[in-house]
């Protein structure tokens, strides 16, 4: 099963972007996962291709018209793939989620923009409101950007090492320990002794000891959560 990854758009051309470089955009050249990209103004309604209108009751801005997502979203073949949709009132992705999404057969990304998505046609296509950050963006390109690439990563054989992947931040509800590499010192700063000892025992117990203390002081909601 290819993990597929389909991003509904009014600007295509911001793909693949960042997704076609490095060791992502190898495994997309040699047909590792596939990146196919819907075109939103192609299903807008009358001469001027409208995508949007005001919204109901009033208020600032425009809002996806509900036949129009729904006439792009009807025009692909999900296979089963989940439908997420890009906003800032989502809920916040995890790599739970991500993990999760890899290793089904893809997504498709709604890429949102104005005031939102016609909440009939989110209900309609169970459509699943997802959040990258608690910020608020032009678009959801960039953050269609970020979540495909981090369900891409996790695909057996894109990044070759799959202990990097275990290892790293989120992996089991903690940070990452920090890391070190030469020079020994730099700037009268040096690494820690206990990196240097061979001692893969001690080596394990510092990183693990670190990994708590950052997670604490960064992180406090994910120490809540391990506490519950």
């Amino acid at each position: 099963m290819m993990f597929a990854a389909t991003a509904l758009t009014l600007f295509p051309e911001a793909f693949p972007g960042t997704l076609g470089l490095s060791l992502l955009g190898r495994g997309l050249r040699d047909g590792q996962w596939t990146l196919d990209t819907v075109n939103l103004r192609e299903f807008g309604i009358g001469p001027h291709k409208n995508v949007d209108d005001t919204p109901a009751g009033g208020g600032a801005g425009m809002v996806f018209r509900p036949d129009v997502v729904a006439a792009a979203l009807d025009s692909i073949g999900r296979g089963g793939r989940p439908i997420v949709c890009l906003s800032p009132r989502g809920a916040p992705v995890t790599q739970a989620h991500v993990a999760d999404w890899a290793a089904g057969p893809g997504l498709v990304v709604f890429c949102g923009r104005f005031e939102g998505v016609d909440e009939r046609v989110i209900e309609a296509r169970g459509m699943q409101e997802i959040s990258v950050a608690d910020v608020v963006l032009a678009g959801g390109e960039a953050a269609a950007l970020v979540l495909i690439e981090a369900c891409v990563r996790l695909l057996p054989g894109i990044l070759g090492n799959q202990a990097s992947i275990v290892e790293e931040s989120f992996s089991d509800g903690l940070l990452e320990h920090p890391q070190y590499t030469r020079p020994r010192v730099w700037e009268g700063r040096e690494i820690p002794d206990i990196l240097l000892s061979g001692d893969h025992g001690k080596v394990a117990a510092w990183r693990s000891e670190q990994r708590l203390r950052l997670t604490a002081q960064r992180r406090p909601d994910l120490m809540a959560k391990r506490r519950s």
